[in-house]
């Protein structure tokens, strides 16, 4: 798949992959393609191509309170996290265009596959079920972004795109989990899947992306019905955890049997956001996407008890020691040890004074959080470009995805704590059995408040946790504190009653920043388009 998605880049539009045999007079043209299954296949690798985007999945932590963005790239995603933003801001734009091009490239595949003569009947209907899945997930992406928005299967003309009207995001959701469920049949399971096909939509993509729109609905037994689909049974697949939570986001353990839908990266498809999160002696740019206290504080100890808990052990002189092992996997802080480009170990200084004082938050081109991300760093990638794919859905999300919706149906109980939460905090690294074992002391509330805690460490810079704090309906909480860096006792920073470091102040207003505005570009070409409350 990854060679597949290359052919795209080569390209000059949808179908520009498959041309270099035709006449010139003929290039692009509609009568020039649809003439075999590979044309299908590469007007496929088109969708594919814009499934996503790296911008998206490192941009997405920073508008929660997981990262802060400084400035500079990422389509101005801090001025969102701050509440300072309006219909035409950079991202807000960016999403509506990008998912409705994706809409369009499947569309063109399901309106014209019929077009390819003698076309095998199972590979036909394989194309149709990967372009349905892209369409929906595209979809859902807008649907959860902006609320209601235009709706179509068809290939619209210009005009028509100018008069749609928006479609209620209910009605959307439930056209996405249907086309979910319809093209199961029609996909092959991982275990099914050729070597070469790996990246492709396979079913079990199929079933966790439902259970993930189900979990966006709080539609609590079908997110269960869903995800017993990949726990209980091999028909749709076979899933388990990787056996390193640390080595899970590495080029050598891609397709690792975790992963069940990843954005394709390789060859001449790379990203180099990786200059953006880590230390500048790393790599040898500012860096601007970090973590914040908020997320740091999140992380339990070893014991299983929260920081602020009675009998923790915690010790805010000595933050680091015996926490969530993840957290060591995620995040560097002051003290960390990683090795660069160039194989040499460098340890990380953030405390302001150190020396040398490169990434010390003192430092205009460091953190100003103290903290730096380290998921998804690959020291392998030439000249900062790396290939390493970005995974969208894996296993463990599946079986966080269950624990949180057994608890909200009343029925945590030990046997599910040793099906979700237990095997997760093993694979990380936890050994104490107040971490391990189920508390069947703890309520529901507090059993809700364990999950969600698990899903912020286990999950932290994959773009999951503002999608979370939306559906909660926490953000308005959690996004209306400032942005907090680590606890310093010397230079001239802004800093809260407890000497930690204020980066900047955010503002979220419910209920009018749940959702995102219109565009204000699309209103101006198409004025039936309404616009979300308060904008």
């Amino acid at each position: 798949m990854k060679k597949l998605i290359l052919s795209i880049l080569v390209a000059a539009g949808l179908f520009g992959c498959r041309k270099l045999d035709q006449p010139m007079t003929r290039e692009f043209t509609e009568t020039a393609y649809w003439r075999d299954s590979q044309d299908a296949l590469d007007a496929l690798t088109a969708c594919y191509e814009h499934l996503s985007k790296d911008d998206y999945f490192f941009g997405d932590e920073a508008l929660s309170d997981n990262g802060y963005n400084s400035g500079g790239g990422l389509l101005n995603v801090n001025a969102i996290a701050n509440g300072g933003y309006d219909a035409a801001n950079g991202r807000v734009v960016d999403t509506w265009s990008y998912y409705y091009t994706t809409i369009r490239r499947c569309n063109t595949i399901t309106t014209n596959i019929d077009r390819v003569p003698n076309m095998d009947a199972g590979l036909k209907s394989r194309i149709i079920a990967e372009a349905r899945f892209i369409r929906a997930y595209a979809y859902f992406q807008l649907s959860a972004w902006y609320g209601d928005v235009p709706f179509y299967t068809d290939l619209i003309t210009i005009d028509q795109s100018r008069t749609i009207a928006r479609t209620d995001k209910n009605t959307i959701q439930q056209f996405v989990l249907t086309e979910l469920a319809d093209i199961q049949k029609d996909l092959p399971t991982n275990v099914q899947q050729s070597q070469n096909d790996r990246g492709r939509v396979t079913r079990g993509a199929a079933v966790a992306l439902s259970a993930r729109v189900h979990l966006f609905r709080s539609e609590w037994q079908a997110v269960v019905t869903d995800c017993e689909q990949l726990m209980n049974k091999t028909d749709n697949g076979t899933y388990a955890l990787f056996g390193s939570y640390r080595n899970l986001f590495t080029v050598p353990n891609e397709y690792n049997s975790e992963v069940i839908l990843d954005l394709q990266y390789g060859g001449a498809r790379t990203y180099d956001k990786q200059r953006s999160f880590m230390p500048q002696t790393i790599a040898a740019l500012r860096s601007v996407l970090v973590p914040t206290q908020d997320l740091v504080n999140d992380y339990i100890m070893t014991n299983g008890k929260a920081i602020g808990e009675a009998g923790s052990g915690y010790d805010e002189n000595n933050p680091y020691v015996n926490r969530d092992p993840r957290f060591e996997a995620t995040i560097l802080h002051d003290g960390s040890t990683v090795t660069d480009f160039s194989g040499n170990v460098q340890t990380i200084l953030t405390k302001p004074g150190s020396t040398p004082a490169t990434n010390t938050v003192d430092d205009q081109g460091a953190s100003p959080t103290g903290y730096y991300f380290y998921k998804y760093y690959d020291r392998n990638a030439t000249n900062y470009a790396s290939g390493l794919n970005l995974i969208l859905i894996r296993y463990a999300d599946v079986l966080l995805m269950y624990a949180e919706a057994k608890n909200e149906l009343g029925q945590m109980t030990a046997a599910v704590w040793n099906q979700t939460i237990q095997p997760l905090r093993i694979r990380a690294g936890f050994s104490d059995a107040g971490a391990t074992q189920f508390n069947g002391a703890l309520s529901q509330s507090q059993l809700q408040t364990v999950i969600r805690r698990e899903r912020r460490a286990e999950f932290a810079f994959e773009g999951l946790r503002i999608l979370d704090i939306r559906r909660w309906k926490t953000a308005e909480v959690v996004m209306n504190r400032p942005v907090r860096g680590i606890k310093v006792t010397s230079g001239a920073f802004n800093k809260d009653a407890n000497g930690y470091i204020i980066v900047e102040n955010r503002l979220f207003t419910n209920p009018k920043h749940y959702l995102w505005p219109v565009p204000t570009i699309e209103r101006d070409q198409n004025k039936n388009l309404s616009q979300n409350q308060d904008w």
